[in-house]
């Protein structure tokens, strides 16, 4: 799955865009919309974007694991030299098991805090659009049909910008929805 922003102007557009994009098969679960009247958004039936959507949560939980898992082992090895050998053979195990499974927990819960106030790298680029009014529909489209999405709704509404996460945006940012 690729993830296209489209940047619409107004919520009739914001709207019909949804409607053609549910006619060509793409879910409510597909298409997520963020702006700064999201009540009109759900009273039209469009799909309010989560803050799973708009920030760097997710990336943030994995962030969190991956580092707190290996550093909580590596604390649990310590705490076993700083106390000595009285656990034996199975306590030195689990005080190793046990300090790896905190410093997991421990690395989720700060990397979720600081996840949360990472905004998405385009809802930060379009932000003074969306401020204005404008709506940003984030997108999950199959690879094989992206282009095909992508030439039918620039086709129909060219006042749309429609954009992509590129590599350089990612390594300048590193915030991205999931």
């Amino acid at each position: 799955m690729h993830r296209l922003y489209f940047l619409t102007p107004d919520l009739d557009t914001t709207v019909k865009i949804s409607h053609e994009l549910s006619e060509l098969g793409l879910t409510k679960d597909q298409v997520h919309v963020t702006g700064r009247d999201w009540k009109a958004l759900a009273d039209r039936g469009v799909n309010n974007a989560t803050l799973r959507q708009t920030s760097d949560v997710v990336h943030a939980v994995w962030r969190g694991l991956k580092y707190g898992l290996p550093l909580g082992g590596v604390l649990g090895i310590v705490v076993y030299y700083v106390l000595g050998e009285e656990f034996g053979p199975l306590g030195i195990a689990m005080l190793i098991l046990g300090m790896g499974v905190f410093g997991g927990l421990f690395g989720i819960w700060t990397s979720t805090m600081i996840g949360v106030s990472v905004h998405d790298v385009k809802i930060d680029k379009y932000e003074r659009e969306i401020h204005d009014g404008a709506f940003l529909m984030m997108v999950d489209v199959p690879e094989e049909r992206e282009q095909a999405i992508y030439s039918i709704i620039h086709r129909h509404h060219p006042e749309v910008v429609i954009d992509k996460v590129s590599q350089e945006e990612l390594k300048q940012h590193g915030g991205t929805g999931a």
